[in-house]
């Protein structure tokens, strides 16, 4: 295994691969460096001297200035590194002839192929909620259901929430497309709209953003107007999961696979393993004709250029411009710090500042041209490599990217964590002490970069487990029974 890495042939940092005793000597492209500190795996050492004002460079980009004189060898983080970001900024579009990803080989994989045309990678039947008050109803039914699931229903999940109702404005519009959504969301053999009666969105009111359904596949049931709720659930969920049954797994072209990327409890390999080989796989998949999907917009301030210089035309960089000063806006309207990031766990890792996170958490994006911008809670409708409006925020943003049609959510990080999403989640370690500890948590191992594999063939392998879980294969959350959903909250609660 490697000692560091410099990232970058103009960078004037180099990363700990794992931790370097104060005293050791490394050479770092021709230059002796001895370390003046213990310099922890995944943190930051100088390879040439910084004086106090001056651009700390990493990934080849400015993450902040020194505030001090910081030696060859010395350890730089929080207490002698500040973020050189400001506010709103103004942006001019400079593609430079950024060419899109060639075209490769088709690939395949076994999915179900629904009456509407779209494509799902699971037949599971949702129990899908309107509001907060119908939850325990909905976990019981879900539950009675479960013990006579049939031959070819994956599961049952009751997606509860504590939404629906006593909610105004966009924040309302959040949850109804949200759950509208994940209704018409492919990998939902048959959907169970479980209402109260009385709510802000119910039933009647959720079925102008659901549209024009299949009543063999969604079926609605509104408690207030039943005797025995739980008796005419059963009926009901036997017809759906019955006709959720009749689909089988047929071969589709990779073309149609939308998977989402996600990062959370990053450390300082995130930028250097994890996210650069979720970025190469988003070239391949990219490459075949499929679709992928870049959230959590917090954490594009300070790499924000990078994303905006490849979009494919004008258009698209001024919806990323939005995109972008929308959040930032945000931040400010609830009299929050733009720039208050990164979080206690990413700063244990090595993450310094939100240039630092936001250089490391675009590099999923891969070298793709950047193909549509989404809303959130608006459906993808483009293929390629398109940006989600959605927090950072782990659950929710990989909620948003369920909502907005991904199939699966990749979720890189360098702490671990156990949550699912309304879809597979797969969770991919940036070290491999992580992926050894818990394994019952990480799908695949991406730390083997800095040991005895290459970004491309860890690419190209995590292509294949892709394939393998669109094809039915579970990930760890899935065989812990996980599955989570989690609504982004903008608004006032009555």
């Amino acid at each position: 295994m490697q000692d560091f890495i410099k990232i970058n042939s103009n960078d004037n940092v180099a990363v700990a691969l794992k931790p370097i005793a104060k005293g050791t000597t490394v050479d770092v492209a021709g230059i002796s460096v001895t370390m003046t500190e213990d310099i922890p795996q995944g943190h930051k050492f100088v390879v040439k001297a910084i004086a106090k004002g001056d651009p700390v460079i990493k990934y080849g980009f400015r993450i902040g200035f020194a505030q001090a004189d910081v030696p060859v060898g010395g350890w730089i983080h929080t207490h002698n590194l500040k973020t050189a970001l400001g506010e709103l900024l103004e942006y001019s579009y400079n593609p430079d002839g950024h060419k899109d990803v060639e075209s490769t080989d088709e690939a395949y994989f076994e999915g179900y192929m629904r009456e509407n045309g779209k494509v799902g990678v699971r037949n599971e039947v949702w129990i899908i909620p309107t509001v907060g008050c119908v939850n325990s109803i909905a976990r019981a039914i879900e539950a009675s259901a479960r013990l006579v699931k049939p031959e070819g229903v994956d599961e049952v999940v009751a997606f509860t929430h504590p939404y629906g109702c006593s909610q105004t404005t966009e924040d309302q519009e959040n949850t109804r497309h949200v759950l509208a959504d994940l209704i018409n969301h492919p990998n939902a053999g048959a959907v169970l709209v479980l209402g109260l009666g009385c709510e802000n969105s119910r039933i009647e009111i959720l079925k102008d953003y659901i549209g024009e359904v299949n009543p063999d596949r969604v079926k609605f049931l509104q408690v207030q107007d039943v005797e025995d709720e739980q008796e005419v659930a059963a009926r009901i969920m036997e017809e759906l999961m019955n006709y959720a049954a009749t689909f089988k797994r047929e071969k589709v072209n990779a073309k149609e696979l939308i998977i989402g990327m996600k990062c959370g409890g990053s450390d300082g390999l995130s930028g250097i393993t994890a996210n650069p080989v979720v970025g190469a796989f988003s070239d391949i998949l990219v490459s075949k004709g499929g679709t992928t999907i870049l959230t959590e917009v917090p954490e594009m301030f300070g790499a924000e250029t990078i994303l905006m210089d490849r979009c494919a035309n004008e258009q698209l960089f001024d919806k990323t411009v939005c995109l972008i000063n929308d959040f930032k806006n945000y931040f400010i309207k609830n009299g929050q710090e733009i720039y208050e990031n990164p979080s206690p766990g990413n700063k244990d890792g090595g993450i310094t500042t939100l240039e630092d996170k936001s250089l490391g958490c675009t590099q999923k994006s891969g070298s793709s041209l950047v193909k549509g911008v989404l809303a959130y809670g608006e459906p993808v409708e483009t293929k390629g490599l398109n940006l989600l409006s959605a927090p950072g925020n782990d659950l929710v943003a990989s909620t948003a990217l369920a909502a907005s049609g991904a199939h699966i959510v990749l979720f890189t990080t360098g702490r671990g964590t156990p949550f699912a999403s309304p879809v597979p989640t797969v969770k991919i370690s940036s070290n491999s002490r992580l992926a050894g500890k818990k394994g019952n948590w990480i799908d695949f191992n991406a730390g083997r970069m800095v040991e005895d594999m290459s970004k491309e063939e860890l690419a190209q392998e995590l292509f294949q487990y892709v394939l393998d879980v669109a094809s039915g294969k579970k990930v760890k959350a899935e065989e812990a029974g996980f599955h989570d959903l989690a609504i982004f909250k903008q608004g006032v609660t009555l």
